[in-house]
Order: structure tokens, then C-alpha cells, then sequence
């Protein structure tokens, strides 16, 4: 479980992507998912650093003619805080049949509740 009050959102991704992948382990292979589950909590009240609030944008197009939208950093925090964390990490993972695998394992709560606690998840301190 991961507390991403104050965290900056690529370190953190980095270490999230990290642990998916199971590369903290010492039986690591690349071709393998070995990886762990890991719960982020918080996810609204994350940090960017210089303008990227407002310079960074996300796309996605719809299919058809014109349909291309796009979102800045700062109202997909306010939408959809949960998907900035999703995204990045999703970036980090590989981009096949294993990566849509690794990415399962990923839970991001906008607040600091979670239905996961009957796991009796362990803090990770990043």
C-alpha cells in the first residue's frame, strides 16, 4: 500500500512500476510476472513539480473524424484524480500481453479508504 499525500507523481510511478514488475525480488525474470499487488491511496492529493499542472495533457481520440480530446493535468486531477497514477505507471510497464497482465494488480483510490483491508496490506515507504 502506497500513501500518495505529497508524493511526486513520476518517482512514485517508477517505484509503483517497480514493484508490478517484481524486479525489487531476487528471482526476477523479465519474461515472467512476478511481481506483487500494490494499493495507492490518496491519489488526488499528489504533486507535479514546475508548470506541468497545466502544461502537460493527456489525449485520447473517440474513433471518429475529429473526435480527439484532450485534458490538461490539472482538470484530470479534479475529474478523475485516479487516472494521472494509471496512466504514468501504465507508461512504465511493458507494452504487451504481460503489461496488460501487471497492470491488473494495480488499485488507485482517489481517498484514503479502500475495500482491501481484510489483506491487511503492508505500507511501503517510498
Amino acid at each position: 500500500m502506497v500513501d500518495a499525500a505529497g508524493q511526486t507523481l513520476g518517482r512514485m510511478a517508477t517505484r509503483i512500476a517497480t514493484i508490478l514488475r517484481g524486479k525489487h525480488k531476487p528471482m526476477y525474470t523479465p519474461h515472467m510476472d512476478c511481481g506483487d499487488h500494490v494499493i495507492v491511496i490518496n491519489a488526488g492529493k499528489i504533486q507535479v513539480t514546475g508548470k506541468r499542472l497545466d502544461q502537460k495533457v493527456y489525449y485520447r481520440h473517440s474513433g471518429y473524424p475529429g473526435g480527439l480530446k484532450s485534458i490538461t493535468l490539472r482538470d484530470q486531477l479534479q475529474k478523475h484524480p485516479t487516472r494521472a497514477i494509471q496512466l504514468a505507471v501504465r507508461g512504465m510497464l511493458p507494452k504487451n500481453r504481460l503489461g496488460r497482465q501487471m497492470i491488473k494488480k494495480l488499485r488507485v483510490y482517489a481517498s484514503d479508504t479502500h475495500p482491501h483491508e481484510a489483506q491487511q496490506p503492508k505500507v511501503l515507504e517510498l
